[in-house]
């Protein structure tokens, strides 16, 4: 909870069915009453959770995951898909 931004705010679906049938408000939960409907629902929770040493990624969102790829990695990727431009082009 300490890396998110807005706490609980950011890790429940409020999209969700089941937060829709539960009707919750979450200003109104304790810390316990919350991770007990959690494991009654996990379902509540967005994914996917990523995190490392120094983030956290909630939700699917390509570009910011891709943070959590090596450097390295990212880097031959790239290059590896300059090269099919270049090829493309020929």
């Amino acid at each position: 909870m300490r890396l998110t931004e807005d706490g609980t705010e950011d890790i429940i679906s409020k999209r969700s069915k089941v937060f829709k049938e539960l009707n919750l408000d979450l200003d109104d939960l304790s810390m316990k009453e919350l991770f007990e409907i959690i494991q009654n629902n996990p379902t509540l929770i967005r994914r996917p959770i990523i995190l490392d040493d120094r983030r956290l990624q909630i939700g699917y969102n390509e570009d910011e995951i891709r943070q959590f790829v090596p450097r390295e990695v990212r880097a031959m990727e790239l290059e590896k898909a300059q090269k099919l431009v270049a090829l493309s082009q020929v």
